[in-house]
């Protein structure tokens, strides 16, 4: 993958913190700690990033995590939650900050190789990615690890500044009238494909 295979990056975010993200940007996960938020992150997959290191620098959870694609097992795993989400579209101009780190798969994988962003790009494969499904029936093992590189991360130390979000996208209209009433003027599309409905 190249820098011009990617028209944007992903963040999944609930409706509730639109507001706070907008101020501040997007935090990592050690400095939304200090802030009052909703996540939607999982216990489990919390407990297991927090023992992740990045070779050479430093926690995973003092990083921001935003996903190449967001429509990867993350996401259909909450999709229950729909109309409390917008995923966000980040402008790949935060690919240019110091100390960003490309991973070939979900950064808490226990094979994820992390690299710079030259690199770490280079290592992934655009049709795994951007896949539409990371299902193999007939191959469990294949299956499991397309569903982690669907997972891809771009990590950015600390903070994400606001200046990189560029809109967002919602699942259904109630969405998009929450967003106006949370965050007026902050432009939303409606893709209901994108959260699996």
């Amino acid at each position: 993958m190249r820098r011009d295979d990617l028209p944007e990056l992903h963040y999944i975010a609930t409706i509730a913190n639109l507001a706070s993200i907008r101020q501040h940007g997007i935090l990592s996960h050690k400095q939304a700690s200090r802030v009052q938020h909703t996540s939607v992150a999982m216990r489990e997959m919390q407990e297991r990033r927090e023992k992740v290191v990045v070779p050479g620098a430093r926690p995973l959870h003092e990083y921001v995590n935003l996903y190449i694609c967001a429509r990867n097992k993350m996401l259909f795993k909450i999709k229950g939650k729909h109309a409390e989400l917008c995923v966000l579209r980040i402008s790949t101009d935060v690919l240019e900050l110091p100390g960003v780190v490309v991973t070939d798969q979900n950064a808490s994988s226990k094979y994820v190789r992390f690299a710079p962003v030259d690199a770490g790009l280079s290592r992934l494969d655009s049709d795994l990615v951007f896949a539409e499904y990371w299902t193999h029936s007939d191959d469990p093992i294949q299956e499991w690890r397309h569903g982690s590189i669907k997972c891809a991360e771009v990590l950015i130390p600390d903070r994400a500044d606001p200046r990189f979000i560029q809109g967002g996208y919602v699942s259904c209209e109630a969405s998009r009238s929450t967003v106006e009433s949370a965050a007026q003027g902050f432009p939303v599309t409606i893709d209901g494909h994108l959260f699996f409905r």
